[in-house]
């Protein structure tokens, strides 16, 4: 199976969202939470709340090297506190993960449309790789909301899966599935979550990950009839829907992950445009 890219040409982010932008200071030295993950806490004191799925896009340099801003998204955002989980992929977030405390950040945030917060709702949430990395802070707010909630952590391998502890706290349920079956159960996080489907299955589904995962999970949950949601996490460049290099294939036509999404229906993307045999 290919995996299309949805990474297109992205535009410099020239634009600047009023009262969203500003520089952030490092509390701490970055953690490193798996080999090539680390984990970056920094003082957002002057940006807006953030909900759920929302990112914000980080400029790596005060210089054109990179060229572009780097989305990520909110791990966590408690008071004037907001974490992120960085995937170490090159020069940019090597050097993300290298800061020191007390360096600034250049942060525009938090961008793009959130999550539902259902209430009183037997959910599951399915996660792969970096791309659980939202998924806390909604099971964070979920649980506020007196949810039932499934989890399910996939990764590659055991060294792929990082603070365990924390997204164990706070679901009801809480499984790993990793590909070599190094931690918890061997195969995929979808193959969990199709046996869990069966019977009543669940209230709601949100899903962040592999374009694969999250296409299999929507043919999931129309099955079963149940709402789910996706987080399109590509390569925004601008983040605010000038340069379109963010394109989802809907039902309803092109929409922009970075303004319209990243979260949207996954039930009406046309999965066939991003994975194809």
């Amino acid at each position: 199976m290919q995996i299309l890219p949805l990474r297109l040409h992205a535009c410099v982010a020239a634009y600047d969202t009023p009262n969203e932008k500003g520089m952030m200071t490092l509390i701490e030295n970055p953690v490193r939470v798996t080999e090539d993950h680390c984990l970056i806490s920094f003082d957002a004191r002057g940006l807006p709340p953030s909900r759920p799925g929302q990112f914000v896009n980080i400029r790596l340099s005060p210089s054109f090297d990179p060229l572009v801003r780097r989305p990520f998204s909110v791990f966590s955002h408690e008071g004037n506190l907001i974490r992120i989980v960085v995937k170490i992929v090159g020069r940019g977030t090597n050097a993300l993960c290298s800061m020191k405390k007390g360096e600034a950040l250049d942060v525009l945030g938090p961008l793009g449309r959130g999550f539902t917060i259902v209430e009183n709702s037997r959910v599951l949430l399915v996660g792969g790789g970096v791309g659980n990395a939202p998924l806390f802070h909604l099971a964070s707010s979920l649980k506020q909301r007196n949810n039932t909630i499934t989890y399910i952590f996939g990764g590659r391998n055991a060294r792929s899966i990082f603070m365990e502890g924390e997204y164990a706290r706070l679901a009801d349920s809480f499984l790993v599935a990793t590909e070599d079956g190094s931690r918890g159960q061997r195969g995929l996080a979808t193959e969990i979550a199709r046996d869990l489907a069966t019977g009543d299955g669940f209230d709601f589904i949100y899903t962040c990950g592999p374009v694969a995962m999250m296409g299999t999970l929507a043919q999931i949950a129309s099955l079963k009839q149940s709402p789910l949601e996706v987080s399109m996490e590509s390569y925004f460049g601008c983040g605010i829907g000038l340069c379109s290099g963010c394109t989802v294939v809907t039902r309803e036509g092109n929409k922009r992950a970075c303004v319209d999404g990243p979260v949207m229906d996954g039930r009406g993307i046309e999965w066939q445009f991003f994975i194809r045999a």
